[in-house]
């Protein structure tokens, strides 16, 4: 038993606490709820099992004080309520509207893989997104894609790929989409790129390289941020880039990216890998695939990474 029916029995075993019993059995009995409940289930509820569950109804009385007077309960962002169970009088207890709003969160949130992403992406809400008129163009192509893909999951759908200066909030953006889709019940992968290759690089080491590939091409709904920022290599470019590429048209599978760079300038840093050689076939073909899977789209805007 809690500590509330430890504290019941321990009264209960002093000298002399007839007619304080009874004061208390009068008053936790005067309780609105306990006489509701008991009004309730009066064809089952029999004047044995009321004797037998008094601390019970006690606990239940006193715990519901607590949370009147502001005060914490023995469980914390749980509310008591009284139940029937094996022919006693019990309390459960049960998520507070508090609990249940941030276990709803947290499992939302679940739905979102969110690899090298900022603490601030990661909670982003399409709510949160400052609208700025220089934004509005994008935020409603985003809101398309959120529509047409609940409506059709099944179908391909053009992503995103949002080009912009530094600090405009394109990362923040692609949270922010990340989390509507999780509304409704999709899983999204959202990594930074550059760190994605740097980590791709490490993994030759162990040859666990086809594994994490083989999750990330595979994804239900891809976010690449910061493509561009990456230290360009042939093998970079070919056997990780090209590869979730291809597999992602072939699919037809939904993928967005951020980037400081346009589309143009994006082929032109493809071009040159890290031994110099300039591979235009190779960019170009790369490009094909990226315009297939997300439009373009400019995002402007003041550095909100700067104070002031």
């Amino acid at each position: 038993m809690d500590h509330i029916g430890r504290g019941f029995r321990k009264f209960m075993n002093q000298p002399n606490v007839s007619e304080q019993y009874e004061n208390m059995i009068r008053s936790v009995l005067a309780d609105p709820e306990v006489h509701t409940f008991l009004e309730t289930n009066k064809e089952t509820i029999t004047q044995e099992m009321i004797s037998n569950s008094y601390s019970k109804l006690h606990e239940f009385v006193q715990e519901k004080r607590k949370l009147t007077r502001g005060e914490m309960g023995q469980n914390p962002g749980y509310q008591p309520e009284l139940a029937l169970n094996a022919g006693y009088i019990d309390v459960v207890y049960v998520p507070d509207q508090a609990t249940i709003k941030r276990e709803r969160e947290k499992e939302l949130r679940s739905r979102i893989n969110s690899i090298n992403i900022s603490k601030e992406a990661r909670k982003a809400t399409m709510e949160q997104f400052v609208q700025t008129e220089e934004r509005l163009d994008v935020l409603s192509e985003a809101f398309d894609f959120i529509e047409a893909y609940a409506d059709s999951p099944g179908s391909f759908h053009q992503g995103l790929y949002i080009h912009g200066p530094f600090g405009v909030g394109k990362t923040y953006l692609l949270g922010a989409i990340a989390y509507e889709l999780s509304l409704k019940g999709h899983v999204t992968t959202l990594m930074h790129y550059p760190t994605f290759t740097q980590e791709m690089k490490a993994a030759i080491s162990d040859n666990s390289v086809p594994e994490k590939l083989d999750l990330i091409k595979k994804s239900a709904i891809l976010m690449l941020d910061d493509i561009g920022a990456e230290i360009n290599s042939t093998w970079v470019r070919d056997e990780i880039l090209g590869v979730i590429l291809q597999h992602r048209m072939q699919e037809h599978l939904p993928t967005f990216f951020t980037s400081n760079l346009t589309f143009s300038e994006l082929e032109q840093h493809l071009r040159i890998g890290n031994r110099g050689d300039d591979e235009p076939i190779k960019a170009k073909r790369l490009m094909e695939r990226v315009r297939f899977l997300a439009k373009e789209v400019q995002m402007t805007g003041k550095n909100r990474r700067l104070k002031g």
